[in-house]
């Protein structure tokens, strides 16, 4: 078991990188050239909002970003919206989006559920309850995942890795609570999360190295001249596709699982009692697998972060 002082140095440590993330992810969010034309609709009146939502059920409407959170027969509580902001000739819209506010809602979450964790393991000498979950969880990503696939050299990452696994499971269970909605169904948030793997990727490829021999080391060695061309192209696409994995790989799961359960909830609209004899059993099976699956895409992403990040520090 990790001592008290090593337990709560590794939380320490993952709070700051925790943050780090944090700026960037938020930062990514409020850049939308994906989600423009689907927030359209937030700039109606709400009452013309809400006269749509009463004429149909739209399966999309429920699974896209929104200026607003949805209460349901509650009604909507308004987000602050502010006028885009146009930096270097991209548009960056700072306004607060359910996505963005389910961010915010994750990390205090996050640093609550950490800070009660670390308090409790140092009350006991014995980790229990909270505490002792949260051990077991970071003792196995340390050593099931990174120090097989990394070595020791890889502990230096954990704060990292710990960090992008705890904040993708509560985001992707946060949506799983009633009028409450995941994050990583926003392809902003998941390209934001890729994009820091990608740049720890290159920066500890670059330092393990050195810039000449990590560009070399790209290429694999004996490839014949006139083949370079051909390969330095392919492996140059081969740098993005890893975080094109990751974020939508993310991002398809956890869409797919939230548009299957609103397909069968329509059923109950359309077939009326034999939609409902349908519908419920199997929404109540996919909502038990959508707890699973929030916890094996934080497995997932992070087994392949490592392994990425290994792979740009030892070239084979």
């Amino acid at each position: 078991m990790l001592s008290v002082i090593k337990f709560t140095g590794f939380l320490k440590q993952s709070f700051s990188v925790f943050f780090k993330i944090f700026f960037l992810v938020s930062l990514l969010s409020s850049i939308n050239p994906v989600y423009n034309s689907l927030l359209a609709d937030d700039k109606k009146s709400p009452e013309s909002i809400e006269h749509e939502a009463e004429e149909e059920f739209n399966i999309i409407d429920k699974v896209v970003d929104h200026h607003y959170i949805d209460f349901y027969f509650l009604g909507k509580l308004y987000l602050p919206h502010f006028k885009p902001v146009n930096i270097l000739g991209m548009e960056f819209d700072f306004s607060i989006t359910k996505s963005l506010f389910m961010i915010f809602l994750a990390s205090i979450l996050l640093i609550i559920i950490m800070a009660y964790a670390a308090s409790v393991n140092k009350k006991n000498k014995i980790p229990k309850g909270m505490g002792n979950m949260v051990e077991s969880i970071i003792v196995f990503i340390r050593d099931e995942i990174v120090v097989p696939n990394m070595g020791k050299e890889g502990l230096k990452l954990l704060p990292f890795f710990l960090t992008l696994f705890f904040f993708i499971l509560i985001a992707n269970l946060i949506g799983l609570f009633p009028f409450m909605a995941q994050p990583t169904k926003n392809i902003n948030v998941t390209t934001a999360l890729a994009l820091v793997t990608f740049f720890i990727t290159q920066a500890k490829g670059i330092q393990a190295q050195g810039f000449s021999g990590y560009v070399k080391g790209l290429v694999p060695p004996g490839v014949p001249v006139f083949v370079l061309p051909i390969m330095i192209i392919v492996e140059f696409i081969g740098l993005f596709t890893k975080p094109f994995s990751l974020l939508m790989r993310l991002f398809a799961n956890i869409t797919a699982g939230s548009i299957i359960i609103f397909s069968l909830i329509g059923l109950i609209f359309v077939m009326e009692y034999a939609g409902t004899v349908i519908a419920i059993p199997f929404a109540l099976f996919i909502y038990m697998m959508e707890i699973f699956i929030a916890l094996l895409q934080a497995y997932i992403f992070t087994m392949l972060s490592v392994l990425y990040i290994n792979m740009a520090m030892h070239h084979h």
